[in-house]
């Protein structure tokens, strides 16, 4: 009885762990995989399997069967590895919940790893290594074998392989990028690098390290290749590279044209990113250098632009950047046409996919705020325009291959053909009267400041400290430099939290323990000083929940910075637009920040001292206290109206495309309808959770504006709801806030509501809401893209990126 019931155990234990005898490429249910067995791919190419590690770890692995030495492309737990004993007691199987599980028997079958896919299913599962090197989970005996439960793909390490995808999953709100490991060949831990996909503006990949330092980017997608890969030429038998980019998502991969050839891409632990290509002949991997962040490329400013640190460039230190040699004056400025560039960075870029070079110059020559412009795709004879707004960051110089690009600059600096004025004789005279006419100009303001007792730089701030108190401002004090210096610890780099045009932003705390911001006025920028006495004149007078607080101000010298009261939540787009970070906003708390600043508004418009018109409000511009209150700021750009004005015009536009009202940016008009037009971009990108301008490429819409309207006739306006606040509950509400972003966006100004009347609608005051009609930017040419969502092109070889010419600062 004994004997028997011994059997009987011996039996039980084989039926649980059953291991595979021969090598395979599946593994199903019942069976496990030991850490002296593998699985290998039914064409020999691919071997799963465990892999020794730094301080005797153990590692679930993929590598290839045939190449030596060993190289890995995928590692399972790299962050959580089986320590080696003489018992080889890890294995790995598939859980009765449907899980790929990694235990280690000898400590009571404590999991290391899981793939953290739960399946509820009926049929046997099996865990395949395809030839692909993908390890794919699926329904065993179902009709489509790859309907896949869970894969490897969708969790890449350090690797890219063929058919393999990197990029972001807009419906499921997923992302996979590339990290490195720790430490090549021995610790595939994760390491210091990143290789990512960046949605905003024009989407591009990024390399980061750890700090999130960009250290490298492709340039965005010309229809082609990627602008800062100018090696992309087509090449069936090589390297076929994809890119799409749609309102499901971006994505980015490779194909190989012959299927003899074994290629990746890889992001090394040391920051270079590099394309593998095995050669059997020799027996060695061939490797192209996409990008070696460790390299000391030879910089030169851009045409017009100097170093703004001399010394620091000559020893090959560019971080600081470059600087305009001569200030813009707007009307008379020219553009700078530069060939074979990658564009500068995107991500803050107004795009409109329909809208001709012509136009698209004259549009950003008419806005003093735009910087340069160009083409978005270079198919079809070139297509869209992106414009720049910001600082022109990472141009790069290539002989053949790059992109068109306009730089505005002085007048001075070129003439009609884009080339430099004048000759030797003409540029001397020019210089011989500057420094008369500047030297007469010192000795005058000398003499005038020697008479006041003051010199030069102290009669300019108290010129300043003089406009700025006969605003009779009563409770703005005025605070001294080295109190501010103090409080942010001398300005330092770890207490920065923003940049603009206008300077940058820190943080800093008053002796009294009282949190602050400081915008700190740039010394070299010739904005900001128009900016910042507007700003001083108009948030001093206002008082109101929803506004931001100005606490004080300091003019010393050349330092001119305002105080304002710390945001600890940081700004709305710094949750609404990340994937993520956007479940912190449920609707309540959505619907919250829409009324706040709807409030904050009509104080502006009517109930405060002054009429003011905010004239750049957008998601950066709303800032979120400890409980997510929503406060408006920046009114670097606003305007005050007399109490008989209505509307006002302008021949300086500014703000931000995307947000400014029809009639301001084509003809400079503003009025209250304008602050309406942006309030109601800004409440469709709120429920959305989407950039207005992140419909570029969308097959049917120009913008998010032009979705929403194409959704509301076709009656699937649902579909528009962020499905992070979507449930029956809410849903009513919802749509009714939407109805309200239409009225706002509508493309005759007199047809949108005023803001009393949008706070009395959302408030249910007013039920009954008129049809809209249709709203501005909202057309789109879809005969100009052709093929464009998915563009598929070879690579030969990969960009070295060697020449680098800096951004202007």
């Amino acid at each position: 009885m004994q004997g028997f019931f011994l059997l009987f155990l011996f039996i039980t234990s084989f039926s649980i762990l059953i291991t595979i005898s021969t090598s395979t490429d599946t593994l199903t249910s019942p069976q496990i995989l030991t850490t002296n067995q593998t699985l290998e791919s039914s064409d020999g190419t691919f071997v799963l399997g465990f892999i020794p590690g730094i301080n005797s770890n153990i590692y679930l692995a993929i590598w290839y069967q045939n190449i030596n030495p060993r190289t890995v492309v995928w590692v399972a737990n790299r962050d959580n590895p089986l320590q080696n004993n003489s018992n080889n007691d890890g294995f790995l199987k598939i859980s009765d919940n449907g899980n790929i599980v990694l235990l280690n028997s000898s400590s009571n079958n404590n999991l290391i790893w899981s793939s953290n896919q739960t399946t509820v299913t009926k049929n046997q599962l099996v865990l395949q290594l395809l030839d692909n090197g993908n390890l794919v989970l699926r329904e065993k005996n179902v009709n489509d074998p790859t309907k896949y439960l869970w894969q490897s793909f969708d969790y890449p390490t350090d690797t890219l392989l063929s058919s393999m995808s990197m990029g972001w999953n807009f419906d499921k709100n997923t992302e996979k990028h590339l990290t490195s490991w720790k430490t090549t060949g021995e610790d595939p831990s994760t390491g210091d690098y990143s290789f990512k996909i960046d949605f905003n503006g024009l989407p591009e990949i990024f390399l980061r390290n750890d700090e999130n330092i960009i250290l490298y980017r492709t340039g965005p997608w010309n229809g082609e290749r990627f602008s800062g890969v100018p090696e992309m030429e087509p090449d069936t038998d090589s390297i076929i590279f994809k890119f799409s980019s749609n309102e499901h998502g971006v994505n980015y991969s490779f194909s190989i044209g012959n299927p003899s050839i074994i290629s990746r891409l890889v992001m090394d632990s040391t920051g270079v990113l590099q394309r593998r290509t095995w050669v059997p002949s020799s027996e060695t991997w061939t490797t192209f250098c996409v990008c070696d962040t460790n390299a000391s490329p030879v910089c030169e400013c851009v045409k017009g632009f100097s170093p703004k640190n001399e010394q620091a460039w000559k020893l090959r230190d560019g971080a600081d950047g470059c600087v305009r040699n001569i200030n813009l004056d707007c009307e008379s400025d020219k553009f700078y046409h530069m060939e074979n560039v990658k564009l500068p960075e995107t991500s803050s870029v107004f795009v409109n996919m329909t809208m001709g070079m012509d136009e698209c110059g004259n549009l950003c020559h008419r806005n003093c705020s735009c910087n340069g412009y160009g083409n978005v795709y270079v198919t079809n004879g070139g297509s869209g325009c992106v414009m720049w707004f910001g600082e022109l960051v990472d141009i790069r110089s290539y002989s053949d291959g790059g992109q068109d690009l306009f730089v505005r600059l002085a007048a001075s600096e070129i003439d009609s053909n884009g080339k430099r004025n004048g000759t030797a004789i003409t540029i001397a005279i020019v210089i011989v009267a500057t420094i008369i006419i500047a030297a007469c100009t010192y000795f005058l303001w000398s003499w005038a400041s020697k008479r006041s007792g003051q010199t030069p730089q102290e009669n300019q701030s108290a010129n300043l400290i003089r406009d700025a108190k006969q605003i009779k401002i009563e409770d703005l004090p005025f605070i001294q430099f080295k109190n501010i210096s103090t409080a942010t610890n001398n300005f330092s780099s770890a207490n920065k939290i923003g940049q603009g045009g206008f300077g940058s932003v820190y943080k800093g705390e008053l002796p009294d323990g009282l949190e602050i911001a400081v915008k700190r006025l740039s010394k070299t920028s010739g904005q900001g000083l128009e900016e910042f006495m507007n700003e001083v004149i108009v948030i001093s007078k206002l008082q109101h929940r929803n506004l931001v607080r100005l606490l004080g101000c300091c003019i010393e010298g050349e330092e001119k910075m305002l105080v304002y009261e710390y945001m600890p939540n940081n700004s709305l787009d710094f949750y609404l637009f990340d994937p993520i970070k956007k479940k912190v906003l449920d609707w309540q708390k959505r619907l919250y920040v829409i009324e706040g600043i709807s409030r904050g508004l009509l104080y502006l418009h009517r109930d405060s001292r002054l009429r003011i018109i905010h004239r750049d409000l957008k998601p950066s511009n709303i800032l979120l206290d400890g409980e997510l209150n929503p406060k408006i700021s920046d009114f670097g750009m606003a305007r005050i109206f007399g109490g008989t004005e209505n509307e006002g015009n302008t021949r300086r536009i500014v703000g931000t495309y995307g947000y400014m009202s029809p009639e301001y940016a084509m003809e400079g008009l503003f009025s209250e309808k304008s602050d309406v037009f942006s309030f109601g971009v800004l409440l469709l990108e709120i429920i959305s959770g989407r950039k207005n301008t992140s419909f570029y490429n969308h097959e049917q819409a120009l913008s998010l504006l032009g979705y929403a309207w194409k959704l509301w006739n076709e009656e699937e306006v649902v579909s528009l709801i962020d499905p992070e606040i979507c449930n029956p509950d809410n849903v009513d509400h919802i749509l009714r806030c939407i109805h309200i972003g239409l009225l706002c966006v509508q493309e005759i100004a007199k047809e949108r509501p005023t803001m009393a009347t949008v706070v009395s609608m959302l408030s249910s005051e007013i039920v009954k809401f008129p049809s809209p009609c249709q709203p501005a930017f909202i057309q789109r040419q879809i005969e100009h893209r052709g093929d464009l969502p998915e563009q598929s092109e070879n690579l030969n070889s990969t960009n070295s990126v060697t020449i680098t010419g800096l951004q202007g600062r």
